[in-house]
């Protein structure tokens, strides 16, 4: 058997690959399809597109990035901060509404939220209460003290009429004593006479007494007025505690700023010192950056800083340093050589002017991350990219 025979045919040419006949004219070439055409240019359009894009936006990227820092400057990665705010409920109570969102912005002395104050008002209503009937306390106390002077000035009227008694008595019975040895007078005058003089002297006494009576009495009812007065001042002070409650449950905001979060929404009950808010303090921001401590070491309070945001690198704001932290943040295990010390890391803080963020308060956001330069040396000129460039106010 003939092995040649076992292998396989060639295929049969297409009849588009057939050639054609002797004489035959040549074909049309092949033209692309006019979708097909549109799709291309699209494709192209769009890629030089996004070159064009990407070519700005790295000439945009080369133009505002600081170039390499000049002597006498330093730089660090840093965030720009703010202080943060809670406005708490001072004292416990249900939440009766909320008028801010969280990212509203907020002016100092601003409403925000409102608690339930029926329960306090209720308290104050049972005060003024109570302070009428302590201002009527304190009439009948003075009445009270009118009607022990008086008393007080009719005993003492008894006394000169009882001292007076005593003069008369004290008179007769010394003419008696001497009439009754010459028989002028019987002795039994005498002895009359004798009892009346020591009955008016008794009855001083008695009258003294009562002016006594009289006088504590009325230093009882002054006392009382003085009381009575008290409550009065105290049940005014509870008032006013009350209404200090009541305003205080008029939650404002204390500073120019920012409303982060709703902690707490109406009809939630909160105890004393409750969060209800947390708003970021708008005219206290600054930047936290680090540098090694060559850098660190010449920095100075108030040197002057340029920061650059990485969301807004067109713009340089300026700010001061405010705080150079004691302690380094980056510490090696063990600090034995001069190399192992030149890779600590300061913590610097750079405030934004108030005046700068006063006049760009709406616009201005926290969590920024970007970059910080400090002029290390009072003298030198700040590089031409890092003069201040702000947004229009």
């Amino acid at each position: 058997m003939d092995v040649t025979s076992l292998r396989p045919s060639p295929p049969a040419p297409a009849i588009s690959e057939r050639p054609a006949p002797p004489g035959a004219p040549a074909p049309p070439p092949a033209r692309p399809s006019p979708k097909l055409a549109s799709r291309r240019w699209t494709w192209l359009l769009r890629a030089a597109i996004a070159v064009a894009a990407v070519a700005a936006g790295v000439s945009a990227w080369q133009y505002f990035k600081p170039k390499g820092l000049p002597e006498g400057f330093a730089g660090g990665n840093g965030r720009v901060e703010a202080t943060e705010i809670d406005i708490a409920a001072k004292i416990p109570g249900r939440i009766k509404d909320v008028l801010v969102d969280e990212g509203d912005f907020v002016t100092a002395g601003q409403l925000v939220a409102r608690m339930d104050t029926a329960v306090l008002e209720a308290q104050r209503r049972e005060a003024e209460a109570q302070l009428r009937m302590a201002h009527i306390a304190v009439d009948t106390a003075r009445s009270q003290v009118t009607q022990r002077e008086a008393e007080k000035a009719a005993a003492q009227a008894t006394v000169a009429q009882r001292e007076a008694d005593v003069d008369g008595a004290q008179r007769r019975f010394a003419r008696s004593e001497d009439l009754a040895p010459r028989n002028a007078v019987p002795y039994s005058r005498l002895d009359d006479d004798r009892a009346a003089f020591l009955a008016a002297r008794a009855a001083v006494n008695t009258a003294r007494a009562q002016v006594a009576a009289a006088d504590a009495a009325l230093n009882a009812a002054r006392a009382m007025v003085i009381g009575a007065q008290a409550a009065v001042d105290s049940t005014r002070a509870t008032i006013e505690r009350i209404q200090a409650d009541i305003d205080d449950s008029q939650l404002r905001s204390p500073r120019d700023g920012r409303v982060q979060y709703r902690v707490a929404q109406p009809g939630e009950v909160l105890p004393a010192g409750g969060r209800l808010l947390n708003m970021v303090d708008l005219g206290d921001v600054y930047m936290l950056f680090f540098l090694p401590t060559a850098a660190a070491g010449r920095v100075n309070m108030g040197s002057e800083v340029r920061v650059v945001l990485d969301a807004a690198p067109q713009y340089v704001i300026p700010a001061q340093v405010s705080m150079v932290a004691d302690v380094a943040q980056f510490t090696p295990k063990t600090v034995e050589t001069e190399e192992e010390r030149l890779k600590l890391m300061f913590r610097i803080k750079a405030r934004i002017s108030p005046d700068v963020l006063h006049a760009h308060l709406t616009k201005v956001k926290t969590g920024l991350p970007g970059m910080a330069y400090v002029r290390l040396a009072p003298g030198v000129e700040w590089p031409a990219n890092l003069q201040v460039r702000l947004p229009e106010a």
